[in-house]
């Protein structure tokens, strides 16, 4: 069903400049079922255009971005209350989707003058990512061509997505369920959540045909990681991991305390998070997570996965921060003792985020051992 033009279109397109005025007949012809839109050309700074997709897998659709034609394949893996998209970058006006026609596959925002929505994907690859809209039309993929527009404060990964050779790597960053745009359903943290989620990455990987993926796992998303290097050791290439932990103590149980409550956080941080997913289910998601990482604690030795790293059998890169203040040294230390063969790179000035912050340094440290 074609969703229906909003009457104001032709009044916008009138009051905008020439280039302007054209770029919004393009989008707006994008939704005309049958009018090839053309594919973004190579950004350049990027290479390539970044497509973002849903794949169903294991009954549930999640969420994934994709950039690069590199034959090394390269999955991003977040961490706590992991995003890929925010809806509001910093300093930018909001616009979304939804100010031109009255449905909002994404709530992205519409800076860049290039986004074009696609309909051109393989029938294989095609997936809807209208997790949020009400209209039957299906969007398949949208492909940004000037990704700075979302790139590091908008999402966990934004310097790895924008920067990474493209010629060298096909990168894949993901929302793990209930997360991000991987929603429904509701994130919950039953004491396998680690488990499902690296099922989950690694059937993703295999549902969009990738034979072999290495992993980048900050964080929850490096629990994640080590976990899917352990149990599909055939199928993961490397694994770079910062910010991880293999199990959980008293020391780690204050520290997660002390971030339960979201109201505490700095503005800069929450609210970004607030405008994803509102307040209510940012704060309880926050606290669930707590609990959900607490249990461990009960667990012999506190395990989350200390059993499992003796089977990690890829070549391991551990990075650590030394001024992490979420994750202690004596964590990345344990990591790099018990995961056999493991190399250990530390960030004298590194905090949790550090590949954030030193996004530059951090970038070269994991092509170089990718390579």
């Amino acid at each position: 069903m074609r969703p229906p033009r909003p009457s104001f279109a032709p009044t916008m397109a009138a009051t905008l400049g020439g280039r302007a005025a054209r770029q919004l007949r393009l989008l707006l012809s994008a939704l005309k079922p049958g009018i090839q839109v053309p594919r973004a050309g190579p950004a350049a700074a990027f290479g390539s255009s970044v497509t973002s997709a849903k794949a169903e897998v294991n009954g549930v659709h999640l969420h994934y971005l994709r950039t690069g034609d590199g034959e090394h394949t390269v999955l991003l893996l977040p961490g706590m209350l992991g995003r890929l998209l925010t809806t509001e970058p910093a300093g930018k006006p909001r616009r979304y989707l939804s100010a031109l026609c009255d449905f909002h596959p994404f709530k992205y925002p519409l800076f860049s003058t290039e986004v074009q929505c696609s309909f051109l994907q393989p029938e294989s690859e095609r997936r809807s990512v209208a997790s949020d809209s009400a209209t039957p039309c299906t969007i398949q993929s949208m492909e940004f061509s000037r990704p700075e527009y979302w790139s590091s404060g908008e999402t966990d990964f934004g310097p790895q997505i924008e920067k990474l050779n493209k010629k060298l790597f096909t990168v894949v960053a993901w929302d793990p369920r209930g997360y991000g745009h991987s929603r429904p359903p509701d994130r919950d943290f039953p004491v396998d959540f680690f488990e499902r989620d690296a099922k989950d990455a690694v059937d993703l990987m295999k549902t969009l045909k990738f034979k072999k993926v290495s992993l980048l796992g900050w964080s929850d998303g490096g629990i994640t990681a080590l976990i899917a290097a352990a149990r599909y050791p055939s199928y993961v290439s490397k694994m770079v991991i910062w910010g991880a932990n293999a199990y959980v103590t008293e020391q780690d149980t204050e520290i997660y305390q002390g971030i339960r409550d979201v109201s505490k956080w700095s503005e800069r941080t929450r609210k970004p998070l607030e405008a994803l997913y509102g307040f209510d289910y940012f704060a309880r998601t926050c606290e669930k997570w707590v609990d959900g990482i607490e249990q461990f604690k009960h667990l012999p030795d506190g395990s989350i996965c200390l059993d499992l790293l003796p089977l990690v059998q890829c070549p391991t890169l551990i990075v650590h921060g030394e001024k992490d203040p979420l994750v202690p040294r004596f964590h990345a230390d344990f990591l790099h003792r018990h995961v056999r063969g493991s190399r250990f790179h530390l960030m004298p000035e590194g905090k949790h985020n550090l590949h954030l912050r030193f996004a530059d340094e951090f970038n070269k440290l994991a092509e170089d051992f990718l390579q």
